[in-house]
């Protein structure tokens, strides 16, 4: 299995690529797309024990029989805030419970998944007067989901929102209830197994919408694992945990609902783009008005915090939790446009070397060259998107390391950030 990370001496076991940016004194390939976002949301409807991908399509046409809720649904409006900017949510249904049930003569209804949601379909079956089939209307919450027609119950299997069994005939009805369906309580272990699940899953940003210290916890070691260890560079979005102190996490300060917003916002946003300024478009209404010293601390603390300005609701900066600045890692660390850049530019040149060189070419002096040119093009790439700056072929160094399928390549990069502040003297003669 090919892996990958940081590295402090050239003493790697494991196959891979292992990848450093160090902030200078004063990184075949393409640029892999963004947009996608990861999130486990307590629900009464859906899958179970698995993440399922929605994309922005999905959920405008079959909220109802994914999520359980038309796409209007204030329920949905997590769903509504991540997709301003997302393109698509790797989600795990946080919760499930008991199914609904119903018996009408010897025709068993069941729900399709547990939980309380289930509690409001209702089944009604209508004899036909033309034929000796009947109709089995199918409702969720007085909406018609389903309509089938059949000779007996033999021939009934499922739909999207129950399931179907028994022998006989139908037994005409105006309308039956399911019931019994039951939501479980929430439980920090459930938190577990939805990253233990998503991280076979690619996503470019992770949120959790809690405010459980422990929970916040378990999100900040499963990221710096991610970025450390693993070398899968992700970021992830919690509220109110400035404590972490770390380039991949983002703490949001006004409120806890915004992490839907910021999550989609982090994810949809292209590594030559930033969200300093960018309007909230959202549906939640919180607090936003701060004075110049209390935004000046939340940047200096490293938090993420909408202001008013002028009748909207703005970024202010687009930044992470990074503020204990150092010679190897300084303030272009805590800014998260940089840190796009630096994400993609690991997971696309560990996806190119893994995908396309890693046992495929060998390491003498041609197949480095190749490599080299490789790296070249891809640079090429993000300079003409004017995501880094001042960028040459003399800035890579490619050379054979101490075991004979080592690779070391030493390179400088500049990446470049939106403008912010504008210092202008003005001498007026």
């Amino acid at each position: 299995m090919a892996t990958g990370g940081t590295f402090v001496t050239y003493n790697k076991v494991l196959p891979g690529a292992y990848i450093n940016f160090i902030s200078k004194a004063r990184a075949l390939g393409s640029i892999a797309d963004r947009g996608v976002m990861a999130m486990a949301l307590k629900n009464n409807w859906g899958d179970e024990n698995k993440v399922i991908t929605i994309t922005n399509e999905d959920f405008q046409k079959d909220s109802l029989k994914i999520l359980g809720y038309e796409y209007t649904s204030p329920l949905l409006t997590p769903f509504r805030e991540a997709f301003k900017n997302a393109k698509e949510i790797k989600y795990f249904r946080i919760g499930t419970g008991e199914k609904a049930k119903a018996t009408i003569g010897g025709l068993n209804v069941e729900a399709k998944y547990s939980g309380t949601r289930g509690n409001d379909i209702k089944i009604k079956i209508a004899s036909n007067v033309d034929d000796d089939k009947s109709t089995i209307y199918t409702y969720i919450e007085n909406i018609l989901v389903d309509e089938t027609v059949a000779t007996n119950i033999d021939e009934l299997t499922e739909n999207d929102f129950v399931v179907f069994s028994g022998t006989g005939d139908f037994e005409e009805n105006a309308g039956t209830n399911l019931l019994g369906g039951t939501d479980s309580e929430v439980t920090n272990a459930e938190y577990s197994k939805f990253l233990a699940l998503v991280e076979a899953e690619n996503f470019n940003v992770l949120i959790y919408d809690g405010e459980d210290e422990l929970t916040k916890g378990l999100f900040e070691s499963f990221t710096k694992r991610l970025r450390d260890d693993e070398g899968i560079k992700i970021s992830t979005v919690l509220y109110n945990y400035k404590k972490a102190d770390f380039e991949g996490i983002v703490s949001v300060k006004n409120d806890k609902n915004l992490v839907y917003w910021v999550g989609g916002a982090l994810a949809g946003a292209e590594i030559n783009q930033s969200l300093t300024n960018k309007i909230y478009d959202g549906e939640y209404t919180f607090e936003a008005k701060y004075s110049n010293n209390e935004l000046k601390e939340a940047i200096e603390n490293g938090e993420f915090v909408f202001y008013y300005d002028s009748g909207d609701v703005r970024v202010l900066k687009d930044i992470n939790t990074f503020v204990s600045f150092s010679t190897d890692k300084n303030s272009d660390f805590s800014n998260n446009q940089i840190i796009r850049v630096l994400d993609s530019t690991a997971n696309d040149i560990a996806r190119i070397f893994n995908d396309y060189y890693l046992g495929k070419m060998q390491n003498d002096a041609l197949g480095r060259d190749i490599f080299k040119s490789e790296l070249i093009n891809y640079f090429n790439m993000l300079q003409a998107i004017r995501a880094i700056d001042n960028f040459s072929a003399d800035d890579i160094s490619i050379k054979k390391g101490v075991e004979k399928g080592d690779v070391v390549v030493d390179l400088m990069i500049e990446p470049v950030a939106s403008m912010d502040k504008l210092y202008m003297k003005c001498i007026i003669e």
